[in-house]
């Protein structure tokens, strides 16, 4: 059995080595000198290790000279600074300050009604006429007393200045003047409020009691709505996070998913209370309304720039990776040659705000680098790599 493995292993052997060392090798075996046995292994594997450093040293000379190696394949883009603008995105509706119920001043009956639903209409025009009961009466009698009271008196002062009369009849004359003009005034505005009119600019939204119908104040009974859309705007309500990034005159971009419409428009007013339920305060944003298409409650997307930065540069977040300490590390391509073989390089990044699918680099990227992209997360430090384009 002994015999049989020496002849196996003398097998092996005579198959790696030459014509000339195989009688050499037999010799040895059948000597069976156990000594020069270990020595003839010991020059063997000198010559091996020998043989792997030439080997791997040939390898070595190979891959920088093979331009048909197999290295991995990536793309990569250009750092570039650029402008970046954060915005902060919200949900609020439509609302107008200029959208209320007209209710009567007086009691009666509407004996006209003067404008239809859907009328555009002016500040202070006369919509309805409510019957005054006999004011307007009364009125003009007024009117007639005034204009004899005011003659007297007239006559009388001119007759107290030239110090012709009493004092008296000059004081009684004027005392009785101012009266009925005071009643006149209170009685014009009693009869004004028969008239109902248009507190400002707008449309007649709806005419909710018809003519002849009677009406009367404190009955909470309106008798039109109207509405201005040309003084839209919303209402939104910011966390006080954004507290130093939300102010008067920030760019907005409003989106309408109705409509399927954008306005650009700014921040018109930001309050000046944080609300304790929700930790937030409220900004008022116009809305431009050309087309009239924009309505009270409607709901609408509100995009608010809070932060720019005119020199920023941006990756996409699919190349950014993150490492068990919680580092966030881009590769860059570098030492590039002419076969656009290059080496990945790990850079550290510390990074900022996030928009869409592109997060701002603060540092471990500079300007004019070249980042790798497509196939980022199978690359690893110092490997060689070809780009593509």
């Amino acid at each position: 059995m002994k015999k049989l493995s020496y002849l196996l292993i003398a097998g092996i052997l005579l198959s790696a080595c030459g014509a000339g060392e195989q009688k050499s090798m037999e010799g040895l075996i059948a000597d069976g000198n156990l000594d020069a046995l270990k020595s003839k292994r010991q020059e063997i594997s000198e010559q091996h290790k020998q043989l792997g450093t030439e080997i791997r040293l040939l390898d070595s000379v190979i891959d920088a000279l093979d331009t048909n190696k197999n290295f991995p394949l990536v793309t990569t883009f250009e750092a570039k600074t650029q402008e970046f603008h954060h915005y902060l995105d919200l949900q609020g509706n439509v609302s107008t300050k200029q959208n209320v119920l007209i209710y009567p001043e007086m009691a009666g009956a509407l004996v006209r009604v003067y404008v239809k639903e859907g009328q555009r209409v002016s500040k202070g025009q006369l919509l309805a006429k409510i019957d005054d009961g006999g004011v307007g009466s009364v009125l003009e009698q007024l009117k007639t007393e005034a204009a004899l009271a005011k003659t007297t008196y007239e006559r009388q002062k001119r007759l107290w200045d030239q110090k012709i009369g009493s004092e008296i009849q000059f004081l009684q004359a004027k005392a009785n003047y101012e009266a009925i003009d005071n009643s006149v005034k209170s009685t014009q505005s009693q009869l004004s409020k028969s008239t109902i009119r248009a507190p400002f600019s707008g449309i007649i939204d709806n005419v909710l009691q018809d003519q002849g119908t009677v009406v009367s104040p404190g009955t909470g009974v309106a008798v039109f709505r109207i509405v201005n859309l040309a003084d839209m705007y919303i209402e939104v309500d910011v966390p006080e996070s954004y507290l130093g990034g939300v102010s008067k005159g920030k760019p907005v971009q409003v989106y309408f998913p109705v409509l399927d419409d954008s306005v650009s428009t700014q921040v018109r007013e930001t309050g000046n209370f944080i609300d304790p339920t929700n930790r937030s305060f409220r900004v008022e944003i116009p809305v431009p309304n050309k087309n009239g298409m924009v309505k009270p409650n409607l709901t609408a997307r509100v995009k608010i720039n809070d932060y720019t930065n005119k020199e920023a540069i941006l990756v996409p977040q699919s190349v950014i990776s993150e490492n068990a300490e919680g580092e966030q590390y881009v590769y860059t391509a570098i030492d590039k040659n002419e076969a656009s073989i290059a080496k990945a390089s790990k850079r550290i990044i510390a990074t900022g705000k996030t928009q869409g699918d592109y997060v701002e680099v603060l540092s471990g990227i500079n300007s004019g680098e070249q980042i790798i992209m497509e196939g980022a997360r199978s690359v690893r430090e110092d490997q060689e790599i070809r780009i593509i384009q």
